[in-house]
């Protein structure tokens, strides 16, 4: 199925707007997986088998794995999320950016390499530097817009002819590159008037909200401010607080918890 139905069945079959963040730390790791050779994939896997039935989306991040020169448990994670837990669709963070040949690799890498259903890019370089991935009507490009951390005001809150340059990304994309409807954009939590903003801007385009959890975003805020007329259009990331809510064998189970209460205080607020 292609990103974007998959994900609005997501939404609906599993009641839920929650997006779990891949991003395996060995230090922060039970003690019982420590040192074992298939430790990362140990890890996500059973996160991923213990709440698959509360989330939208997963969204491993790409530089967790690749600097622990883990890409081969990268690879058989999300082989193991379509084969096991099919219509949950894999967001890879991997924010690529570039030109010509060099972002066709990247296009296969992202959707050949590792067969995930969406991708995160840098917008910046302007819309040939995205068009490799735009033209996979199959497959979701997701840009940034504004995104969660102190830093985005630096660049992305600039005035571009009366209007903060974030503003004119989320128009853009709205307007021109999303031709096949694959696109969604990056909106942090932390910024929940700004989020309110893309979100008058854009319709009912899907954002990827992170921010939420360990780096202090309002759920009640993002809800409010982010979600369509059907009370959906959010995948709320939540990473840190969820993968690692236990330290013991029990882990999972805390992580299993972690997301549902996640997800009911989310849908608490939809209901609003």
């Amino acid at each position: 199925m292609h990103f974007m139905p998959s994900l609005q069945a997501a939404w609906t079959r599993n009641n839920s707007l929650v997006c779990v963040g891949l991003d395996p730390e060995p230090a922060k790791f039970p003690a019982h997986l420590k040192g074992r050779p298939d430790e990362v994939f140990e890890f996500c896997r059973a996160i991923v088998d213990a709440t698959a039935d509360l989330v939208c989306s997963y969204k491993p991040q790409i530089a967790h794995f690749a600097a622990l020169r883990a890409e081969d448990a990268l690879e058989h994670l999300i082989a193991h999320i379509h084969a096991k837990h099919p219509g949950v669709p894999v967001i890879l963070d991997a924010k690529r950016g570039d030109i010509g040949s060099t972002a066709q690799h990247y296009v296969t890498e992202a959707f050949e390499r590792y067969s995930a259903d969406a991708v995160t890019l840098n917008p910046y370089l302007g819309r040939d530097s995205a068009q490799p991935f735009l033209d996979r009507a199959d497959k979701g490009v997701i840009l940034l817009c504004h995104t969660s951390n102190p830093g985005a005001a630096d660049l992305q809150d600039l005035d571009v002819g009366g209007k903060p340059l974030y503003q004119h990304v989320a128009r853009l994309i709205a307007q021109e590159w999303n031709t096949l409807g694959n696109c969604a954009l990056v909106t942090g939590a932390t910024y929940p008037e700004q989020l309110a903003e893309v979100r008058a801007l854009i319709g009912d385009i899907p954002l990827l909200v992170p921010g939420i959890g360990a780096q202090g975003g309002d759920v009640q805020a993002v809800v409010r401010h982010g979600r369509t007329a059907e009370g959906t259009g959010l995948m709320i990331n939540s990473s840190r607080a969820i993968l690692y809510a236990g330290s013991g064998e029990d882990f999972a189970e805390a992580a299993r918890k972690a997301t549902l209460d996640l997800r009911d205080s989310i849908n608490h607020y939809r209901q609003g």
